[in-house]
């Protein structure tokens, strides 16, 4: 591959991270699972992805999301976020805020709708990106930030491109058995070797992947356990209270996610804005992730206490929220200020860009959300 050069600094880190990931594949005797190997690529503390000081977000970062790339994201959300805190508390809890852009953004257009937060916590494990979030934010007295869930909550949850950076387990048709994809030491360098499926991930694959027995031979796919865990901790949260908890990330419902083409999975690195599919490049300084099973998201939050709302693309969830009125608040004869914010909103809408590939799974109880919402709901697809 042909990708920017990492300083010194950045590669000595890595380096680091990849002595510590090796000393523990001989601790467990010559291979660790994959989930484990992304946990500590992304999180190990000080050399993991999110638990470093590179910066991960906007043009000198590896990926931009969707509060990056207009305001209008967040006054959207916040559109929605006020409807539900009129029937349960005003209160709002964000997963993985990013640069605090998306706070900032949903807490003024709350403002201006004349909707007081009491509260806006997030909930961050990078300690980089909580830095830059507190020092951004640090003129709104209501933000604060914890290391962990409440035990109850009742109002709105946010949650923008987070299920997408949990660990997932590796597996792969071999021999018309499922295996688990193992990392091992070959030749100095991280290779995979297959090994046998735990019972628990032999129920869980059976159970998440429609005609698990039909696949081909050397097709390889994710499985979601951290995430479907955190679907079951939201949901103990919140079954409690009020609320609703709105979970934007890229993916599909499970009959589109395990098609017979999708041989390769949906893992996927980004570095310096740079997109490949090889986990094992610069341990440290490169985000790995894989698209998000939304029918496997929503049977752990049913199972678990708290019931789908809504289920539908971006851009239906962003225009029944009034994305559209929103952009037309800017004056089309102003062209310097309007164009790019429309160029901005057909990036979040357009089938062709983020429009179509990004989800959005709304759950919750005893609230209604916006008919324009409900109108929209695909549910039934999941």
């Amino acid at each position: 591959m042909s990708l920017p050069a990492p300083t010194p600094d950045a590669l000595a880190a890595s380096q680091s991270l990849q002595q510590l990931i090796a000393a523990e594949i001989e601790e467990l005797g010559g291979a660790m699972a994959f989930s484990r190997f992304m946990e500590l690529a992304l999180y190990a503390p000080r050399l993991g992805y999110y638990s470093g000081g590179a910066s991960k977000l906007g043009a000198s970062g590896d990926f931009t999301t969707a509060p990056e790339i207009s305001p209008l994201f967040g006054a959207a959300l916040a559109r929605v976020a006020a409807h539900i805190i009129a029937q349960s508390a005003p209160d709002i809890i964000e997963f993985g805020a990013g640069t605090g852009k998306l706070a900032r953004g949903v807490l003024a257009a709350l403002d201006r709708m004349g909707v007081a937060v009491s509260s806006y916590t997030i909930i961050e494990l990078s300690g980089e990106l909580r830095a830059r979030q507190q020092e951004a934010l640090k003129d709104l007295p209501q933000v604060r930030w914890l290391d962990g869930m409440p035990e109850q909550f009742s109002g709105v949850v946010l949650a923008n491109e987070v299920l997408d950076a949990m660990p997932v387990e590796l597996v792969i048709r071999q021999d018309g058995q499922w295996m688990r994809q193992m990392v091992t030491v070959r030749d100095g360098a991280f290779a995979f070797v297959a090994a046998p499926l735990p019972p628990e991930l032999a129920a869980q694959v059976a159970r998440q992947v429609p005609d698990a027995g039909q696949l081909p031979d050397g097709y390889l796919t994710e499985i979601h356990p951290v995430a479907e865990g955190f679907m079951a901790s939201l949901a103990a949260m919140m079954k409690a209270g009020r609320g609703a908890a709105i979970l934007l990330d890229y993916g599909f419902p499970a009959h589109e996610y395990y098609l017979d083409q999708r041989m390769g999975g949906t893992l996927m690195c980004h570095y310096r804005h740079h997109a490949h599919p090889d986990p094992f490049y610069l341990p440290g300084l490169q985000d790995i992730t894989a698209h998000v099973d939304f029918t496997a998201m929503a049977l752990a939050s049913q199972e678990a206490g708290l019931p789908v709302l809504a289920y539908m693309n971006q851009a239906s969830f962003l225009l029944g929220a009034g994305i559209g009125e929103l952009l037309m608040e800017s004056d089309p004869e102003q062209a310097l200020d309007f164009l790019p914010q429309s160029r901005a909103v057909q990036k979040l809408v357009s089938p062709a860009e983020m429009g179509e590939l990004f989800k959005v799974l709304v759950v919750g109880q005893d609230v209604e959300l916006l008919d324009a919402i409900v109108r929209a709901d695909r549910a039934h697809r999941l």
